[in-house]
């Protein structure tokens, strides 16, 4: 979709996290190096879930989405990113920058609504052991992926479109080094209050709502394993379950640290640095989080490299 008549821009500029030139060699290096872990790390943990068998569950299911997820919320930002430091670029065209908050919207909604499935999948597991493969159904594991989805692409597109409205009067720069939604809404020149309200809800759907089903599942987990009388059993448990918390607790803290930040200290480069923490950092750990935590994905993941398995 093109500008509106009154939109006076073709492009915004990104500054990136620095604009120092002695250090872009620095910064391009590594996060082209995390870019490329990021992708084959989880390029690999999808293999790994797809090839095996006796991963074919739901909880190795739910993680081979999160896993497609992460390579798409990555791609998203910092090949752009990477393509302007090569280029000493700073531009990004209107509809590449809306196209840019449109999936980073949608990869990052996905990505807190498969935490909170994949919250209630262990719930399933650990409190109702006997009736898990009755609920957690192929049927039922497809349906929460497409909701997840269909939620996380209704809120994208809606506040796209409410960004599409929007009046930008002069060329605009952006202290980031993609286009976030609240950097972009900032630099409007015409009335934000409807696009600031929007995110305040959608804030509340797609943070607090998985967050709060999370906490709940695990404060039921936490109850039923305090009632296993083995401590082996308590231990196997709680560790079908540590993978996905420290997961949960880079992401959540990770995202709720940069708007806090951005919020005390209104520094848009501070808010930047913040950020590489749950769109570049977090994706990047996830299969490494699961692969040395679970015995299960790293004998799959021999395989897949054709190691002998032990």
């Amino acid at each position: 979709m093109e500008p509106g008549n009154d939109t006076q821009i073709s492009e915004f500029l990104l500054l990136g996290l620095s604009e120092k030139p002695e250090l872009q060699p620095l910064i391009f290096g590594l996060f082209l190096s995390m870019y490329l872990i990021t992708v084959c790390g989880n390029l690999l943990l999808i293999l790994a879930v797809s090839s095996d068998s006796h991963l074919h569950t739901p909880m190795y299911f739910f993680l081979a989405n999160l896993s497609f997820v992460d390579i798409c919320f990555i791609s998203n930002t910092v090949p752009k990113m990477l393509w302007n430091i090569q280029t000493q670029s700073k531009d990004i065209t209107y509809d590449g920058c809306i196209t840019q908050i449109y999936f980073f919207l949608l990869f990052s909604g996905w990505d807190a609504f498969l935490l909170s499935v994949m919250a209630y999948d262990r719930f399933v597991a650990i409190c109702h052991p006997l009736h898990y493969k009755v609920i957690m159904n192929p049927q039922l594991c497809g349906l929460l992926v497409l909701v997840s989805w269909i939620m996380s692409a209704l809120n994208s597109l809606l506040q796209t479109l409410m960004v599409l409205r929007l009046t930008f009067c002069r060329e605009v720069e952006i202290s980031h080094f993609f286009c976030e939604i609240n950097q972009v809404v900032r630099l409007a020149c015409s009335d934000t209050f409807l696009n600031d309200m929007m995110m305040y809800f959608a804030t509340v759907v797609l943070a607090a709502a998985p967050l709060a089903g999370i906490s709940y599942s695990y404060s039921k987990i936490v109850s039923s394993i305090c009632g296993i009388s083995t401590a082996q059993g308590k231990y196997k448990a709680f560790s079908t379950c540590a993978s996905h918390l420290s997961i949960v607790f880079l992401f959540y803290c990770t995202g709720l640290g940069v708007y806090l930040s951005s919020a005390a200290t209104q520094s848009s480069h501070a808010s930047a640095m913040a950020s590489v923490m749950y769109t570049v950092v977090t994706p990047m750990l996830n299969p490494f989080i699961y692969s040395l935590r679970n015995r299960d994905i790293r004998r799959a993941l021999k395989k897949v490299l054709g190691v002998p398995v032990m």
